[in-house]
């Protein structure tokens, strides 16, 4: 290779690197973490921590109670709030405001006027502190600990999913009194949870998944004949299934976590592409609007050691990781992020432990005040920024991993997602697209099609005695359930029937 090629490719090298780099400078890494708010100097301390770590915002909640004898037009804490936020802005720290029900079942009786009066509380809330630009409507509603009832019955023996539903009236209306105030305000939806049962007959923990819960917004938002958005960036929290589960590890649909992301975004896209709420963008999309990720919550709990246990209390209800493998897993975290062009916010849950063992220690600092060797190793991977090509994500247009084989008159299918299994004998010279019409018509009945579980397999056996001799095809159609136009056509070698 002659040295003007190898300085060609050293300068071609260099701009692409520093293209991946600058993929994370819309990353705004912060903490979800109230200390600040309830410190006795106001969060001096904890804000200049913050800047210490090379963290740059702090999500901080606010309550919101309609029985508290003024319909829920007093803010319970604006006296913490009122102290801290004037403290954060010179610290240069961007508050983000996470505004939601200090009750799960708030909504469950007079829901319109709570509704309205819960919009009424983002615009004083917005009003009392103008230097807040972001805020988040509600919290994980797809788990009963924030949002009751997640099912009610059908009238036929089964339930019914509600919760996605009422939430979507409840984020519209905060949506539109937020943008009253400041047109320029972001509006951020959901803050879901990476995980939900979808089983109204559970023992305990009633929840939604939030692919399903997204679908359920979704519905509604179609439902309703909006034509403004609802959001304009979705919040998430990409917890592991298991604390100590590795990075690469993720979940199976319908659940979805910090390696399914691209999960999250297709069930955007299935419930409100070609409406008014943007969608997650896309490589050749336009200028438009597009919808953002903010991934609010974030966290791994490690040991207490020994020589600051008794800043501690209670007892551990999970199995934590050592300091060192926090260090690790937090700074995979902050590169995968730095690399994720939808993502516009990351904050790990908390900066500093919480004391009591029953509660969370994920935070860079122990409860004593000291720095867990994760504080420099996140703060050095912030500043390294995206040192690889950034994530590229399109949408699907079919059932995603769907595998079809042929087995004489026996069909087995598998996906990575529910779908909905119809399959047919037909004459080897029918053409496809007659093949798929008659599918398709077949599919739309009742007991036309078979339910195929995401990660399982199916098996259909197809009738075949009233075939004559000839050349005949198996085809068989997988329709994504939560959403149907998306589908895959799997047509079998042609064979003989004597």
């Amino acid at each position: 290779m002659g040295s003007k090629t190898l300085h060609l490719t050293a300068a071609i090298a260099a701009v692409v690197l520093a293209l991946a780099g600058g993929a994370s400078a819309e990353v705004r890494f912060g903490v979800a973490d109230d200390g600040g708010k309830y410190a006795d100097d106001g969060g001096a301390s904890f804000f200049s921590i913050l800047n210490a770590a090379g963290l740059q915002a702090n999500r901080i909640t606010v309550l919101w109670d309609p029985t508290d004898g003024t319909d829920g037009r007093t803010i319970r804490e604006a006296g913490f709030l009122d102290r801290a936020l004037p403290v954060a802005a010179l610290r240069g720290v961007d508050v983000v405001l996470s505004v939601y029900p200090a009750k799960a079942k708030v909504f469950a009786v007079d829901t319109q006027k709570r509704i309205d009066l819960f919009a009424e509380f983002l615009q004083i809330v917005a009003r009392r502190y103008p230097t807040v630009k972001t805020f988040i409507v509600g919290n994980e509603p797809n788990q009963p600990r924030f949002w009751q009832p997640q099912f009610l019955p059908d009238g036929r023996g089964g339930h019914r999913a509600v919760a996605g539903a009422l939430y979507e009236r409840l984020l519209a209306a905060g949506y539109d009194a937020l943008k009253a105030v400041d047109p320029k305000l972001v509006v951020v939806g959901l803050g879901l949870s990476p995980r939900g049962n979808d089983n109204p007959r559970a023992p305990n923990n009633v929840s939604r998944s939030p692919v399903r819960f997204i679908a359920d917004l979704a519905a509604e938002y179609r439902r309703s004949g909006r034509t403004k958005p609802i959001m304009d960036a979705l919040g998430f929290h990409p917890y592991p299934q298991s604390n100590a589960d590795p990075h690469s590890r993720g979940y199976s649909w319908p659940n979805a976590g910090l390696r399914d992301l691209d999960r999250i975004k297709q069930a955007i896209w299935d419930g409100f592409h070609g409406t008014a709420q943007p969608v997650f963008a896309e490589p050749g999309d336009g200028a438009g609007p597009a919808l953002r990720l903010m991934l609010d919550e974030y966290g791994r709990q490690a040991v207490v050691i020994a020589s600051v246990r008794s800043a501690y209390s209670g007892r551990e209800n999970v199995k934590p990781v050592d300091e060192g493998t926090q260090a690790r897993l937090y700074v995979e975290a902050v590169r995968e992020v730095a690399c994720e062009p939808a993502v516009s916010d990351f904050f790990l849950f908390h900066l500093v432990d919480e004391a009591d063992l029953d509660r969370f220690q994920s935070g860079l600092l122990r409860a004593d005040g000291t720095r867990r060797p994760s504080f420099d190793s996140v703060r050095a991977a912030i500043g390294e920024g995206c040192r690889r090509a950034p994530h590229v994500w399109r949408h699907a247009e079919t059932v995603v991993a769907a595998r079809v084989s042929f087995d004489g008159f026996r069909v087995r299918a598998t996906a990575r997602e529910e779908a909905r299994v119809t399959a047919a004998v037909f004459p080897a010279r029918t053409e496809r697209g007659a093949i798929l019409a008659a599918l398709t018509r077949r599919a739309a009945r009742a007991t036309g099609h078979v339910v195929l579980r995401a990660h399982r397999r199916v098996t259909l056996g197809l009738r075949t005695g009233e075939l004559g001799p000839g050349t005949y095809v198996t085809a068989t159609l997988l329709r994504a359930t939560l959403n149907l136009d998306r589908a895959t056509l799997v047509v079998s070698r042609p064979f003989w029937v004597g």
